[in-house]
């Protein structure tokens, strides 16, 4: 199949200029800057405004081949999964401004391209400049690639930003021969990973830093059994997955191949729509069959990881896709029982990270110090709940931790949230923007 390549070099072979957003999208900015006047707390407008432009001032460029690179934040490489994200809060604005839909059209074709380089990888560069964790024993690399942990919701953020760009503007334009060409790569990894210790060729590991693990017997993992899941390396955080399969990750393929079968027709896979049901149909059913755990205070809840032989993670991690995002993600109903078993597990001294402090209480990782709560965590159990009470704990969380930098932080300590990590971190500025027009369309925020 053809598709357009992503270059290092224009049309008269110069390198590729970059052109930051922060002098476009002018439509978005006129729009935005009369919604933030109808904010009346200072505080909630200057932070809203702060996190809204975060991604698009500060991360985003827009090259000479019409393709969009988005710098996580303080780390200077594109992850698939955040920079996803990061535009989530633009999509309301792509009919009517044309930078907006650039910026989202040529986010999704370098994100496919990627895809089509190397669907093991969770970060790429800029260039071919081969920067990145070089030191790392794996099976295959380019000069591309940033970092190479297998991760399947870095497969499928991609395909959830081309369903909410096209549920918003009706432009199956998008879906290309760069998004078949990826798509195809994507469906033959999740295929080959049902089978990972018979059919997959992806090791992992890096020995030159042990304090960071990674995965055991010789890159390949723990031992798994057959459940009709995707095996998963790495976990949304970037950190080893214990066991297999990550349950949340495989929940979010599932939403991702649930849009693909009923729009396949007008994206020009139809070829490819028993395939893609075959698939869905076999993680919907080994997570039926192998990611329920009776657990023996609240029921039957939902595993973080599980490896198909009898182990499971019981725990949650802030990183989405988390058991507490699964509504946010589309994967089921606030109100489905084994979410709210799930739900009150996690928001409980039971989850191993769920840290409860001095000045707040939320969800945590072991990416980050103990005890230090995520905003992103504290945002996702703002957009799952529907208690008021709730909500407004939530997002007063947000703004009372933010340590004066009126944006957002990967995380923070529990009982003092002057200790934080990663000051410049897009993915949860983004989310914060949201929760206030989340809030702020509910009535809950004036």
């Amino acid at each position: 199949m053809q598709y357009t390549e992503i270059s290092s070099r224009g049309r008269d072979n110069a390198p590729v200029k970059e052109i930051p957003y922060k002098n476009l999208c002018g439509k978005m900015r006129a729009e935005i800057a009369g919604y933030a006047e109808t904010l009346s707390d200072a505080k909630v407008r200057e932070m809203f405004l702060n996190c809204f432009f975060s991604s698009l001032d500060t991360a985003a460029k827009r090259l000479s081949d019409g393709s969009t690179f988005m710098l996580t934040g303080d780390i200077p490489a594109m992850w698939l999964r955040d920079s996803a994200v990061q535009v989530m809060g633009y999509l309301p604005y792509c009919k009517e401004d044309d930078d907006v839909r650039a910026l989202i059209t040529g986010l999704l074709r370098r994100q496919f391209y990627y895809i089509g380089l190397d669907p093991y990888a969770n970060a790429f560069n800029e260039e071919p400049n081969n920067r990145g964790h070089k030191d790392d024993v794996t099976d295959w690399d380019s000069p591309w690639v940033w970092e190479r942990k297998f991760e399947i919701d870095s497969l499928c953020y991609p395909l959830w930003l081309l369903q909410k760009y096209i549920d918003f503007t009706e432009d199956y334009s998008v879906a290309d021969d760069g998004f078949r060409f990826a798509l195809s790569r994507i469906l033959d990894t999740f295929e080959t990973e049902q089978y990972h210790a018979e059919r997959s060729r992806y090791i992992h590991s890096r020995p030159k830093y042990p304090e960071f693990p990674t995965l055991q017997n010789g890159g390949k993992g723990t031992p798994v059994g057959y459940t009709g899941m995707v095996w998963n390396g790495y976990r949304p955080s970037d950190d080893v997955c214990d066991y297999g399969y990550l349950v949340p990750a495989n929940m979010f393929a599932v939403v991702v191949l649930r849009w693909l079968e009923s729009h396949a027709e007008r994206t020009g896979i139809l070829s490819e729509k028993e395939r893609i049901s075959a698939l869905r149909g076999q993680i919907e059913d080994g997570l039926q069959k192998f990611a329920v755990y009776d657990h023996p205070d609240f029921g039957k809840i939902y595993a973080y990881e599980t490896d198909g032989l009898g182990h499971f993670n019981i725990m949650d991690d802030a990183n989405v896709p988390s058991l507490l995002s699964l509504p946010y993600l589309g994967y089921c109903p606030k109100n489905d029982p084994i979410y709210l078993n799930t739900r009150r597990f996690i928001l409980s001294r039971a989850n191993p990270y769920y840290f409860d402090g001095k000045i707040a209480r939320g969800v945590g990782s072991p990416h980050t110090p103990d005890k230090y709560i995520w905003h992103i965590g504290i945002v996702m159990q703002l957009l799952t709940s529907d208690d008021k009470a709730e909500r407004e704990k939530c997002f007063r969380t947000l703004l009372n931790t933010d340590a004066g930098c009126k944006v957002m932080h990967e995380g923070f300590h529990c009982d003092d949230a002057s200790h934080y990590t990663r000051p410049w971190f897009c993915w949860a500025n983004t989310l914060f923007a949201m929760a206030v027009t989340d809030m702020k369309e509910k009535g809950e925020l004036e």
